[in-house]
């Protein structure tokens, strides 16, 4: 070819030609010559991609590139370093922590992680650990490592630094508890958030600002990369969807509260003009929550539309350029949950965040690990006692028949709780964690009267609900006084058995229950097999029969059964049958709500089917309202 020697091609050519080549072949070496000049003399933000973090003197916390970086640095002044550990490996244990000080929020320490001018940031306490740690997982397994976690207590940040998880102090000396939504130290935690924004985007780094109670489940930055015009681009609260694809929602439709649990920045002068006034906003009265703080402010001038094609909006002071993230892909507790618009739509979700949902922290929780997006120790997944699952019977025509109402929701889930109520015994009998079933619901839940689903939303009816729609998942999970209460009885999700997570030890380990009619062929009390991972088991066994025939599969993992109805006639010793009602009565929540109602609400009750012309309804007085006996 031509280019594999040039000059001795030109030789060949003409004497025209010859002053062409020669042109071409001299702008060529000097266009090179100042392409590699510029490149070894500038400095871009991830220049420097191997550099310990946080320096201490000592050795330090190494840090990793993003999968698609060189492991060489670029700039030549670094590159005689060595290659640093990447996140989730730990410091040696043999080097002591380094002062609190190099902890702190700097430009300096920033910059040791971005990369394409980008950092990804979360913060929290002690209490969010799991959360945290879930966080990083999700964007280090999409391949993104250019993040950063703020710890709001010290015992966060050193649980972190361990665990080689890059990790900044917030200086907060906040409390390792779980704080509750809407308390005191729930708004200052808001505040920190609003500080962190103000902190970070003078540095001049785009900012991925994120909860801790939300997933990534794509890489976001080339959704992001889309709107290069954007100063702000934020979630929503959105349940109506405005549009069917991946653009950003109509603006002039959205009536839902922008949510700023998933908000990306550029640092422009109206973005942090935004962020600077926000602050001032909310540290002058400690009484408005966030996110109501940052609604106002955006929404003081709302529109024009920037343009005709990118959905992006005027906003604040007319100036900012605001668009609003597509609430099928960036979902919310029910976009996701409840409605599986991604599903619906064929698109691929971005992220989910635990909104809409009930239960506290319990609940959030909960609902990603029914969706596998949780990060949970090895342990949790082999309990010492075994675990004991069911698969339950639902008529079709209590959940397709009739009107999608009060009565046939009820009617549906009351169903299903008798054969829960059921299972939860015979787990706590034989001492095994229950692994609760999918449960259908006909009616969603919200906080406020409704027709049954939202107008204008995709949910379809009926719908696999979480669980916290039925369940206090945060009941189920308290440690409940046993004098009282009886043995505590621990769950599993309804996808638990289905997650990749699961070791291979308990999926072969596996016994499958058959009910059987007292007097039919092979139905007799044994510890005997019918066939291979297969027991017959009588109806309307006792207590005692249960302790006989199970004792001799107390080393199998999974005991399943392949229907729950008529297996269990109750505890021998009645004190233990009143503390297991009990308990069990305290599981159960309500459903909400009736619509033109004071007390709109109706509770559900374990025990429904002892109480004869058992209706739903709400309660009547406030006196009433409580929940059943």
């Amino acid at each position: 070819m031509a280019w594999e020697n040039p000059c001795q091609e030109a030789a060949k050519s003409k004497p025209l030609f010859v002053t062409i080549y020669a042109t071409v072949i001299i702008g060529i070496f000097f266009s090179s010559v100042y392409v590699f000049s510029a490149i070894y003399s500038s400095k871009p933000p991830d220049a420097e991609i191997s550099l310990s973090f946080p320096h201490s003197g000592g050795d330090p916390l190494h840090e990793a590139q993003n999968s698609s970086l060189s492991t060489t640095s670029l700039s030549p002044a670094k590159s005689r370093s060595t290659l640093l550990k990447p996140i989730w490996e730990p410091p040696s244990k043999t080097k002591k922590m380094p002062p609190l000080k190099s902890f702190r929020l700097t430009k300096e320490l920033v910059e040791k992680r971005v990369k394409d001018n980008i950092i990804i940031v979360t913060f929290g306490n002690y209490a969010f650990m799991d959360f945290i740690l879930t966080w990083v997982k999700c964007l280090t397994d999409l391949g993104l490592s250019n993040l950063l976690v703020g710890a709001m207590d010290t015992k966060l940040l050193e649980a972190l630094y361990w665990k080689g998880i890059p990790v900044f102090d917030m200086g907060s000396h906040m409390s390792t508890i779980d704080v509750g939504w809407g308390s005191p130290t729930f708004h200052k935690m808001g505040r920190e958030k609003v500080i962190l924004i103000d902190t970070i985007l003078p540095f001049g780094y785009e900012l991925l600002m994120c909860d801790t109670d939300m997933v990534w489940l794509k890489n976001p930055l080339p959704y992001f990369a889309r709107f290069p015009e954007a100063d702000v681009l934020t979630s929503t609260d959105q349940v109506v969807p405005t549009v069917l694809d991946d653009r950003l929602e109509v603006w002039q439709q959205v009536t839902g509260a922008y949510n700023i649990g998933i908000f990306h920045w550029r640092p422009t002068e109206y973005s942090k003009k935004l962020a600077k006034q926000w602050k001032e906003l909310l540290l002058a009265d400690e009484k408005i929550w966030d996110q109501n703080g940052f609604n106002d402010i955006v929404r003081r001038q709302l529109g024009p539309s920037v343009d005709g094609e990118s959905g992006l909006v005027y906003a604040y002071d007319g100036n900012l350029k605001l668009g609003l993230l597509p609430a099928s892909i960036f979902c919310s507790g029910h976009t996701y949950f409840v409605q599986a618009m991604y599903q619906q739509f064929k698109l691929e979700p971005y992220a989910v965040h635990t909104t809409f949902q009930y239960a506290g922290t319990e609940g959030k929780r909960h609902r990603l690990r029914e969706a596998m997006v949780f990060y949970d120790p090895p342990e949790y997944y082999n309990s010492p006692g075994g675990f004991m699952s069911f698969k339950p019977s639902i008529p079709r025509s209590l959940l397709l028949d009739g009107e999608h109402n009060v009565e046939s929701h009820f009617s549906a889930v009351n169903y299903q709780l008798k054969q829960i109520r059921t299972a939860l015994a015979i787990a706590s009998l034989l001492n095994r964690t229950l692994v609760m079933p999918a449960i259908w619901c006909r009616l969603d839940r919200l906080w406020f009267g409704h027709p049954g689903v939202l107008e204008g939303t995709v949910t379809r009816q009926p719908f696999i609900c979480p669980l916290d729609h039925v369940f206090e998942v945060n009941v189920m999970l308290q440690n409940l006084p046993q004098q009282e209460y009886g043995p505590r009885i621990d769950i599993r999700e309804y996808s638990f058995l289905d997650n990749p997570a699961l070791p291979r030890e308990v999926k072969e380990s596996w016994l499958d229950v058959q009910l059987c009619q007292v007097g039919s062929k092979d139905c007799h009390v044994t510890d005997n097999s019918s066939a291979p991972g297969l027991l017959r088991f009588p109806k309307y066994g006792n207590e005692e029969t249960y302790k006989t025939v199970f004792s001799s599969f107390k080393n199998v993992k999974v005991i399943n059964f392949l229907s729950i109805q008529d297996a269990f006639t109750g505890f021998a010793d009645k004190e233990r049958e009143q503390k297991f009602r009990r308990r069990v009565k305290r599981y159960v929540g309500i459903w909400c709500c009736v619509t033109n109602r004071t007390i709109g609400h109706i509770y559900y009750d374990m025990y429904w089917d002892e109480k004869p012309g058992w209706k739903p309804l709400p309660p009547q007085t406030p006196e009433e309202d409580h929940p059943p006996v």
